[in-house]
């Protein structure tokens, strides 16, 4: 990196326990590669985290490097917009869609040398009416479970934890209808796509970061039969996956159920329907890798196997909660009709 780049300010989520062990790396490997670090922060609380964005940008740094997850992504887009600072990313997190999106290596030296090298691009927002988000927004089971999950869940016992609690939500999980613009559907989940990935999974293919457009897309169906087969159908890219869902794009579309629902920004709940989903036009620049396919439409790898087993994990963790869930109720279903039939009998003289 030459002497003509800005300064930079490295702020990474130190919650997480590869936050904490990736933040000394980092600092080296940036400091290795050229940049200018002026400025570096384990930031341990992520409430904390808005606050040091907001003040590297006051200070005039030129460069922000964010290391976490998509939710921490997010909590320091806002404070980019409207200047002419620049993000980069370092993806530490579960699912790194974001950085998925942006075609960025998901290890450290790959995401560090995209950042040493790479050229300054401007991407679109989406919006959840004033709340700016990098990727994807999300009505169905992701805010149940991002609402319900005890805290600490994941930190203690990691993602087995983790899909255990969402297989328990499944279980429990009801359809919805939801008005999209004008058009009312029965849906098991909608996606509010500024990216094409969302959980680590190319869900929603028509977005793109520098499109102009917002896409709302919503999984069709009256049973979680739909939500699942949805989501194999996306990991495993069958020919079927576009027949489950609906999409619906524009620059700004209202989002409306009959009772208020909880919406989750890039993994945390911040919102709740109805609301207007916008898109803000390149509202922001971010270090991306030189040959540009990331922001654009294009076609996207196959799945690794790393990403097929961490998805493959979740599908199976859903489907044996709702089957185990479904046992249950067969089961409670006829004792009770047992116990029905024994009252009816007349009693023995």
């Amino acid at each position: 990196m030459t002497h003509s780049n800005p300064r930079a300010a490295l702020i990474v989520n130190a919650r997480s326990r590869k936050g904490r062990a990736q933040f000394r790396h980092a600092c080296t490997l940036l400091r290795a590669a050229g940049v200018d670090l002026a400025e570096a922060y384990a930031v341990r609380k992520p409430e904390q985290l808005p606050d040091r964005v907001r003040a590297a940008v006051a200070r005039g740094i030129g460069l922000v490097i964010v290391g976490g997850g998509d939710g921490t992504m997010s909590s320091a887009v806002d404070l980019l917009v409207g200047h002419e600072t620049r993000l980069g990313v370092l993806p530490l997190g579960t699912a790194n869609s974001f950085a998925r999106t942006l075609g960025l290596p998901l290890d450290l030296p790959g995401a560090v040398d995209v950042i040493a090298s790479g050229v300054p691009r401007a991407i679109d927002l989406g919006m959840i009416d004033g709340d700016y988000f990098a990727n994807c927004a999300t009505l169905g089971i992701a805010p149940q479970i991002a609402e319900t999950v005890p805290h600490g869940l994941k930190a203690w016992l990691g993602r087995p934890g983790y899909l255990l609690w969402a297989a328990r939500q499944l279980a429990r999980y009801q359809p919805f209808r939801v008005t999209i613009g004008e058009e009312t559907v029965d849906a098991v989940e909608v996606r509010i796509a500024n990216g094409r990935f969302h959980g680590g999974v190319d869900l929603v293919e028509e977005a793109a970061l520098d499109s102009g457009r917002i896409v709302v897309q919503a999984v069709i169906g009256q049973s979680r039969a739909g939500l699942i087969a949805s989501w194999a159908a996306s990991v495993l890219r069958l020919p079927q996956r576009d027949r489950l869902v609906r999409s619906f794009e524009g620059t700004s579309l209202r989002i409306a159920t009959p009772e208020p629902m909880p919406i989750s920004i890039d993994g945390e709940v911040l919102a709740h329907t109805p609301v207007t989903a916008r898109v803000a036009r390149a509202a922001i620049r971010v270090m991306a890798p030189r040959d540009g396919a990331a922001v654009a439409h294009g076609p996207v790898p196959p799945p690794s196997r790393r990403r097929m087993a961490g998805a493959g994990g979740l599908l199976l963790a859903a489907g044996l909660g709702y089957a185990l869930w479904r046992r249950r109720r067969r089961d409670q279903d006829a004792a009770a009709g047992t116990a029905m039939r024994a009252r009816r009998q007349p009693p023995k003289r």
